[in-house]
């Protein structure tokens, strides 16, 4: 794949995919004309979108908080739950901090999240 697509390409392509995502299907043959300039024109944009608009993975700080807020649990009822002070939660939400192994383990446990995922693996 080209690694210097313009943003013209890239936008062309896009337009492209978004025309040809209606035509083809789960039933559309692989080998189909639309089916293979879609696959052509989806490399593009996610060759483009990589460089471009690269999406890290989130801190710890950030997936405490989308977990918490999706379970619509408290900080409060939270450190309870895995055994720290509220201060201690704020530090983890601010940055300030980062949980210990045993506290990970228990966040994971309580958030029901994976291990891999809070030490960035």
């Amino acid at each position: 794949m080209r690694k210097n697509i313009t943003k013209e390409q890239y936008e062309l392509a896009l337009e492209r995919v978004e025309n040809l995502l209606p035509l083809v299907d789960d039933n559309t043959s692989v080998t189909d004309k639309r089916a293979v300039e879609l696959a052509l024109m989806s490399d593009i944009v996610i060759e483009y979108e990589k460089t471009h608009f690269p999406i890290s993975k989130p801190t710890v700080a950030e997936l405490l908080e989308l977990s918490l807020e999706d379970r619509g649990i408290s900080k409060k009822d939270f450190a309870k739950e895995i055994g720290v002070s509220p201060s201690r939660v704020s530090d983890y939400l601010s940055g300030r901090s980062e949980p210990t192994l045993k506290i990970a383990r228990m966040i994971c446990k309580v958030l029901n999240i994976s291990p891999a995922v809070i030490l960035g693996v």
